[in-house]
């Protein structure tokens, strides 16, 4: 870029680009330190600032007098990505996590009169798809979630932090192989800014969902799987800015994705990939393990596992979306299943009773999203499903509940629920995808690397902008992980950046 374009510059030591879970931490990091921050964010606001926290050995685990086996935690995890993974990093979150909960509950949380609750019951009967109790939820209560995001901002600022909001990454600068800064567009008016940053650099601008053609080149099968992104700010810019000065990222696709996408009966996903920061047609009986069927009334998996395999799995069906069939029980259902995190019910799930989830999956009956029908024929017809083949699908699973054992895909024995009791209801579900996890490559010190694997100087990621630490699917079993491997690398990447 021409310097004639440059309208002004700024100097700074530490330069934050995001202002989500990593970036307001790694801020905070880095002004503790006694450097001088700034933070440049390309929206108006903060990011959403995640209620669940993960963490091993937390205030919040220690007051509940629980205890998590690190070494089960850490190698479940590098299993559940078949070691595709850098494990030290998995170590290195698990050995800091507590301290950046700890701090989020010391210096956001209780000068609100607010504290961190843990969640003590992640268990799941399977051991194919085991739990871990590691998240902590913020509350004033004990019996609801409150929102820190505002403290946070209010914490960053009086820290002396400088926030410049419509302020968008364009390129970043170099002297050699070190970072010495960006080129930033100011959106407001259009001008460009050079910030320098002397002592370092840290992307956390999140990963590249936003991005459809970043995800024709990194993750093709994503636009396929998924009808929803609920993460439109996270374009992918930080990511090929820093792929632009020499940096290197994982180079499979990884990502989150909830099993709560309604789409109208007859949606294609080649035609639909909707962005939207509302959790618009959001359904949260949609991650609960009632019956599911590809859109030929056939089953085709276990519908008790994680939220983001049951998409994986409709994604080698016709069409890549499927159908979700339940009875007029289901409130009495959604008491046995004992879901976890968000999907589950009661604190700290996002559906306090049974009731209200009832009342949540009735708006989209009144909006035709979930269809409602006297026979199974009938709903059959409504969901554009061959009648025949989802009677016998049907039938079938009545008798497995009869038996008391899923001879056909093994789902949990009190997960099995009939569908007998009218009026019947059905949808037709597909992925909303959060974000790809699929990041920058970074050592322990949050170093951004180049294609020899060696830290790019004064560069660093935290976030889903960082890589090396997920592969494929989320896993959602250990609750609240995404939070926190945010915040703690953004609090290690800020602490590091300072130190220079």
């Amino acid at each position: 870029m021409s310097d004639k374009s440059i309208k002004s510059t700024l100097n700074t030591e530490v330069l934050v680009i995001g202002a989500g879970n990593a970036g307001m931490m790694a801020a905070a990091a880095a002004a503790e330190k006694g450097a001088k921050v700034t933070i440049i964010e390309k929206k108006d606001t903060i990011n959403l600032m995640r209620v669940g926290l993960a963490g091993v050995g937390t205030n919040a685990q220690k007051r509940a007098g629980m205890t998590i086996n690190k070494y089960d935690l850490v190698e479940y995890l590098a299993a559940f990505a078949q070691h595709n993974v850098d494990e030290g990093l998995i170590y290195h979150w698990a050995n800091n996590s507590a301290e950046a909960v700890n701090w989020v509950e010391d210096n956001i949380l209780r000068p609100h009169g607010a504290h961190l609750r843990a969640e003590p019951d992640a268990f799941v009967s399977s051991t194919a798809y085991e739990g871990f109790p590691t998240e902590n939820d913020p509350t004033i209560d004990d019996k609801s979630f409150t929102s820190y995001g505002k403290w946070f901002q209010a914490k960053v600022e009086e820290m002396g932090i400088e926030m410049r909001f419509k302020t968008a990454l364009v390129e970043l600068t170099k002297t050699g192989n070190q970072v010495s800064g960006v080129i930033a567009q100011e959106l407001s008016t259009g001008d460009y800014i050079q910030i320098n940053a002397s002592k370092g650099v840290i992307i956390c601008t999140g990963g590249y969902a936003a991005s459809p053609e970043r995800l024709k080149k990194w993750n093709p099968l994503s636009l396929k799987k998924n009808v929803y992104n609920d993460s439109p700010r996270n374009d992918g810019v930080g990511i090929s800015a820093a792929l632009d000065a020499g940096a290197i990222k994982d180079e499979e696709p990884a990502e989150t994705i909830f099993d709560r996408g309604l789409v109208p009966v007859g949606t294609k996903t080649d035609d639909m990939y909707v962005q939207t920061a509302k959790y618009e047609n959001w359904l949260w009986l949609g991650s609960h393990p009632l019956l599911k069927v590809n859109l030929r009334g056939e089953r085709f998996a276990n519908e008790s596992v994680p939220y983001q395999f049951i998409v994986n799995a409709a994604s080698k069906q016709p069409g890549y979306l499927y159908a979700m069939i339940w009875d007029d029980d289901y409130g009495e259902y959604a008491k046995q299943f004992h879901t976890l995190g968000c999907a589950r019910v009661g604190f700290p799930g996002y559906m306090a009773s049974a009731e209200k989830l009832m009342a949540n999956t009735q708006q989209y009956v009144d909006k035709g999203l979930v269809v409602k029908a006297d026979t199974i024929d009938e709903l059959a017809e409504k969901l554009q499903i061959p009648a025949n083949t989802l009677k016998k699908t049907v039938k079938r699973n009545n008798e497995l509940v009869v038996d008391n054992i899923d001879k056909d895909f093994g789902k949990e024995s009190y997960r099995l629920t009939s569908i007998e009791k009218k009026p019947f209801y059905g949808c037709i579900l597909g992925g909303r995808v959060l974000d790809t996890l699929d990041g920058l490559r970074i050592n322990k010190k949050m170093e951004v690397l180049n294609s020899s694997y060696e830290p790019i100087e004064h560069l660093y990621a935290a976030g889903n902008a960082s890589g090396g630490f997920f592969f494929g699917s989320y896993p959602d079993r250990i609750p609240g992980l995404a939070a926190s491997h945010a915040q703690t690398f953004g609090r290690l990447a800020g602490k590091q950046a300072a130190d220079n």
